[in-house]
């Protein structure tokens, strides 16, 4: 089917291929099985599974496993098991308490484990939980904080000691002792927060723990935020005859940020240090870094409109800092995190990521600042910095060199001299390296495999162990019909020979002499991607029911998307979601232009700013939708936080229309077709209040719309019956409206 296929778009000169058809699809069988929602939401048949608390050991020929409640050593090379390191399945504290372990971690010197239980999820990645550590060669346990729930609990170097904050303050429990020691005294709930992180840094910056021992385990270095000047954000919590409201703060875009300062705790003296971070109160701290010197702190410091970003080195003695680094761009710096750099073990020099050359690469710096080298360049971008081998002089990387829509992995020399790529088959690949580099852990996936997890020897290549093939849930594929996942390239309309990366999914008996309706799916935000050759998960299976129902499904990867280098990404710069939604509403009107599809018959749906994207679809694209669903969407970035927004837009003080311009409340009386607007009450992220106005500004333009509201759901809208529930309303929307 597919050789036939491709011959006729060919002739027709539609669509680029740039992979072969999706491989589980076999024609000509019979009795396959059709997808019902309740196979993807209620019995979880398409869930695919990953590796079982996986951790490498510290003599890297080793790795340990969670099995059945027991720690399990495995050998590399034999593959066998060395024997059980802990059976945690009859546990009891020294107070008595049963300790039922759901994740476990070791000392640096694998001395001790750390046992996590009852975790408590804060916000998207925060979480308290009880701990205990467990001494391998004693075989007491402690506990910590007498059982309270404590947050980011982790190990000194030297195991001595644990670190970890509770109810706003940062504390160090001394196992020669048994006690805890109160590091700061002001920790307050919505107010102070010592070595911990508030909403936006947690939710923009993506890091929680907020605090980093020295390399010999003497200082702690902290953030302090104090968040009293930031207004608080409230949601009603239903189920109670009086609804309980949920406080926290919320920096809107132009509002006031938390100040955040830094300090240095030593845990002889007791005393500490302020770090010198300028007299600037109205900026970022993205990140912390002790450098391979115990005295030695590195600060990541950026400015509010994040288009400067400034590295200092801090003597931790003093406190006192010097700036050695600064990166400038017109637009924004990319979002930093721990990837961004790497101190290597020689105590002389960094590694830095940047993208002045218009791509994201490597650059070798000396501690001074001083640039020594470039080492990787073209026309690509480095996504990871995987590991540094300074013994070979070796840094493994993560690229889209092969394509933006793959993720692979390289390695070169630290001068630039002997790249190659690693990782072989085709698909999207993310690699964990070894304590001795020797060995790589693969996660990787594509279209056609459902993800797999490998461990791999460097040298050679050769695969060591199969962690998980997800074998059993390819079999359960294979009593399924399925339709062709295809790899396209859409023209755009007024523009250069710019052409945008698109999948399309269509029916298992597909016949490109009739018509038939499409459904776009959209995410569009910056540096995002959909269209990847990865495992597409739940939404993916989806899609393809519906493609059995009868739809061809697409996604689109407008300008603003990742991948493709900095010009491509920050060209919506200043104006976010009016190229996104410009690049969607042509690429419908290009799909209306193919034969096999019905122009009539296009709808669009998104989640966050994917729905933000679809709202403004619907409102901005004169007919060319005849439906969509907005799940969760931004209304006004007028409504959301400060560091994602001003990093694209800038403060509405400095750029009103930049917000006005692109707001779907602002088109509501444009909406064009059937509009589905679906939201969680407890939506700490994209706040309810988007819904709202949406809703209030369609009634004042006495446009009919549907809507559903999940009480006390988050922005992922999940829980029970929940998802089964809301995919129930969409396929219901999509069969009744497109």
């Amino acid at each position: 089917m597919y050789t036939h296929l491709k011959k006729q778009l060919q002739i027709l000169g539609i669509i680029a291929f740039h992979w072969a058809f999706f491989a589980l699809h076999t024609q000509g069988q019979v009795s396959k099985n059709k997808v019902e929602l309740e196979d993807i939401w209620a019995r979880y048949r398409f869930s695919a599974a990953g590796a079982s608390d996986f951790n490498w050991m510290k003599d890297d020929r080793f790795y340990s496993v969670l099995e059945e409640g027991k720690i399990e050593k495995y050998s590399i090379e034999s593959q066998k098991s060395t024997g059980t390191i802990l059976d945690m399945r009859n546990l009891e504290s020294a107070e008595g308490e049963v300790i039922k372990p759901e994740q476990y971690s070791f000392s640096p010197d694998e001395k001790k484990v750390l046992l996590m239980m009852e975790i408590e999820p804060i916000y998207r990645h925060s979480s308290k939980e009880k701990c205990f550590v467990y001494d391998l060669q004693t075989k007491q346990i402690q506990t910590i904080q007498h059982g309270a729930k404590i947050a980011f609990a982790t190990f000194s170097p030297d195991g001595s000691k644990i670190a970890y904050m509770f109810q706003n303050d940062l504390y160090f429990h001394d196992f020669s002792t048994g006690k805890p020691t109160r590091v700061t005294q002001d920790g307050a709930l919505n107010s102070i927060i010592n070595g911990g992180t508030d909403w936006v840094h947690e939710e923009e910056f993506a890091f929680t723990r907020a605090f980093f021992w020295n390399a010999d385990g003497t200082k702690l270095a902290f953030y302090r935020f104090d968040e009293t000047k930031v207004r608080e954000f409230s949601m009603d919590m239903y189920g109670s005859l009086y609804p309980e409201p949920f406080k926290f703060k919320y920096p809107k875009a132009g509002e006031e940020n938390a100040t955040v300062e830094l300090f240095i705790h030593d845990l002889g003296s007791g005393g500490k240090v302020r770090v010198d971070i300028g007299p600037e109160k109205d900026q970022y701290i993205p990140r912390i870094s002790w450098t391979r010197s115990p005295t030695q702190l590195a600060v990541m410091r950026m400015n509010r409109l994040q288009n400067t970003l400034e590295l200092l080195m801090v003597d931790a003695k003093t406190g006192s800092s010097n700036v050695v680094l600064v990166e400038t761009e017109s637009e924004y710096v990319e979002q930093p995190s721990d990837k961004t750099w790497h101190f290597l073990e020689n105590g002389k020099e960094f590694l830095w990521q940047s993208e002045r050359s218009g791509y994201n690469h490597v650059y070798l710096y000396a501690l001074d600042g001083k640039l020594i080298r470039q080492i990787t360049d073209g026309k690509f971008d480095v996504a990871d910095i995987s590991a540094v081998d300074e013994k070979t002089g070796t840094l493994f990387y993560i690229s889209t060199e092969d394509s933006p829509m793959e993720r692979h992995l390289y390695q070169v020399q630290l001068d630039g001299s002997k790249k190659k790529r690693i990782t072989k088959e085709a698909g999207w690949h993310d690699v964990s390296f070894s304590s001795g580099n020797h060995y790589y852990l693969d996660s990787y996936s594509n279209v056609s495999t459902p993800g797999k997890t490998a461990l791999y020897e460097v040298k050679k290549g050769k695969q060591m162990v199969m962690l998980q093939d997800n074998s059993k849930l390819a079999q359960v594929l294979q009593s399924y019909e399925w339709g062709n996942l295809n790899f396209l390239q859409v023209p755009l309309q007024d523009a250069d020979d710019t052409k945008l990366n698109a999948w399309m999914i269509t029916p298992p008996d597909f016949d490109v002499k009739k018509k038939y309706p499409v459904l776009m799916h959209v995410y569009g935000g910056p540096g995002s991607q959909t269209v990847k050759n990865a495992w597409g998960g739940s939404n993916y299976i989806w899609h393809q029911m519906l493609a059995q129902k009868g739809y061809i499904v697409v996604s689109v990867d407008n300008r603003g998307t990742g991948g493709r280098g900095e010009a491509f990404k920050k060209c919506t710069y200043g104006q976010l979601g009016r190229t996104e939604a410009d690049d969607q509403i042509s690429a419908a009107k290009y799909l209306g232009t193919l034969p096999y599809v019905d122009a009539s018959r296009i709808g669009i749906w998104g989640w966050s700013f994917g729905g933000y994207m679809t709202s403004l679809c619907l409102t901005k694209g004169n007919g060319v939708f005849k439906m969509g669903i907005a799940v969760a969407p931004v209304t006004s970035w007028r409504f959301y936080d400060t560091i994602y927004t001003e990093r694209y837009l800038k403060t509405p003080a400095l750029n009103p229309s930049g917000y006005d311009d692109n707001s779907p409340i602002q088109f509501a009386s444009g909406l064009s077709g059937k509009y589905l607007l679906v939201h969680g009450t407890a939506d700490d992220n994209v706040h309810y209040q988007n819904a709202l106005e949406m809703t209030d500004a369609l009634v004042r333009a006495n446009k009919q719309f549907e809507m559903a509201y999940y009480p006390n759901k988050n922005h992922g809208i999940y829980g029970g019956t929940t998802r089964l529930h809301l995919y129930t309303k969409m396929t219901d929307f999509v069969l009744n409206h497109l």
